[in-house]
């Protein structure tokens, strides 16, 4: 998969969780750090943290994401709206045309809490006059059709689903279940033209298999989904379009399997006319 991901012209890698897996064991930390130094020594790789970087334990070590805010330093205090954690932060790529917001499902996200007053601020600051595409990574999915890890992403999305509609993003990736699968544009659990597009991708590759049992009969909203190793690319062609395509793996070669025009939101005056205020 790195060997596919080396071979594509990519300006930016974005990593929703897991990372290595250590689950405390630092040398995996460090085998990992090696297996993606030449790749991400070349170009940004820019991840948020999944469970398996928590390494909390009681009475041993009681501090979560040690290991992970040590090894993976990402911008959080750097920019437009510096965040106060490494385990939350925003970024602008392509010369500001995209705006990257990541966010951490295993830190507080609920009412009054730093994350979700930071998310506040930072999506009202957007100028989508300027940024034509808004995108936000999560690790736990807000919406799963798969057996796998059903609902644990709940409670976040509550919590925030109606701050991202209001601005408007995009696209929505998320990994922690070891599949892939593309939601048609949803809100509040029903598809909505205005809607991010949402997509899971969690099936880069783990020790943990693939998870091939998925919720019957397929809900109306999922598109697409399928238990295969791959990897996506995300084009953004011009001002309104972005190409979105998952690759999937099939001997040791990237075969598109699933393939999606994006359309920006900003540039859909039917939602914008009455554009929910946050």
């Amino acid at each position: 998969m790195l060997k596919q991901i080396a071979a594509a012209d990519y300006d930016v890698l974005l990593l929703p969780g897991d990372l290595s897996y250590a689950e405390f064991i630092q040398s995996r930390w460090d085998s990992y750090g090696r297996l993606v130094e030449p790749l991400a020594s070349a170009r940004p790789w820019m991840v948020t943290e999944g469970n398996h970087e928590i390494e909390k334990l009681p009475l041993v070590e009681p501090k979560s994401f040690k290991a992970y805010n040590a090894r993976w330093r990402m911008p959080y205090d750097a920019g437009a709206s510096p965040s106060g954690s490494n385990l939350f932060y925003s970024f602008d790529v392509a010369g500001g045309a995209v705006h990257v917001v990541m966010l951490g499902s295993y830190t507080d996200y609920g009412a009054g809490s730093a994350q979700l007053r930071w998310l506040r601020r930072d999506l009202a600051a957007v100028d989508r006059g300027r940024t034509a595409f808004v995108v936000a990574l999560v690790h736990a999915p807000w919406y799963n059709s798969n057996e796998a890890h059903q609902g644990e992403g709940d409670a976040m999305r509550v919590a925030m689903e109606a701050l991202l509609y209001g601005a408007r993003v995009d696209a929505v990736f998320a990994g922690h279940v070891h599949a892939y699968k593309r939601f048609a544009r949803v809100y509040d659990g029903r598809a909505d033209p205005c809607g991010p597009v949402y997509v899971t991708i969690g099936d880069g590759g783990n020790r943990e298999g693939l998870a091939d049992k998925y919720v019957d009969p397929q809900p109306s909203i999922s598109v697409f989904r399928e238990a295969s190793f791959g990897h996506g690319r995300l084009e953004v062609v011009n001002a309104t379009h972005a190409l979105w395509a998952w690759h999937r793996n099939e001997d040791d070669e990237p075969v598109v399997a699933d393939h999606a025009w994006i359309t920006s939101l900003a540039a859909n005056p039917a939602c914008n006319k009455n554009k929910n205020k946050m």
